[in-house]
């Protein structure tokens, strides 16, 4: 009886300590929107390599984005659609058309290394910045939603995202 007794306060415990964690989504949320935010890259650079064309990446304030021109916002013509019909957390600030749009979950930060918001990829899948050639040496940006952050970047000459 007794036995049973400390196995059941143990479990009361474990159970305790893992709830909190199980109920704040802002870890999972944060992991999510990172690679979410890898596969968007990746899928522009090799968008821009099959078509032969630029590729350009919108940072925004609540969305990250995918378009054929650096004009922002992105006319409806020249947004880069989704590789299947529809996106995971491309609600809210996106809309619900098939553009391949993401959008920041609640409760989620992330920064900007660089003074710009855009980048480009072009027919080699090698990335740009449009704006600013000479800033350029890579990209990265940070993802933080409940403590730890998540680095999401690509690399100067070959485009690898990391």
């Amino acid at each position: 009886m007794v036995e049973l007794i400390i196995v059941m306060v143990l479990v009361g415990i474990l159970g305790a300590i893992a709830a909190g964690r199980f109920f704040d989504r802002r870890g999972y949320d944060a992991d999510a929107f990172a690679e979410q935010s890898r596969a968007m890259l990746r899928y522009a650079q090799k968008l821009a390599v099959g078509q032969n064309r630029m590729v350009y990446v919108h940072f925004e304030d609540d969305r990250i984005a995918l378009c054929y021109e650096s004009d922002m916002p992105c006319a409806p013509g020249a947004q880069v659609h989704a590789p299947s019909s529809s996106v995971s957390g491309a609600d809210g600030a996106c809309g619900t058309s098939a553009w391949y749009c993401l959008t920041r979950p609640s409760g989620i930060e992330y920064s900007n290394s660089l003074p710009f918001y855009q980048i480009s990829f072009d027919a080699l899948g090698r990335p740009d910045n449009p704006s600013s050639k000479d800033e350029f040496a890579g990209f990265r940006f940070a993802i933080t939603g409940d403590g730890t952050t998540r680095s999401v970047g690509v690399t100067l000459e070959t485009g690898y995202v990391f």
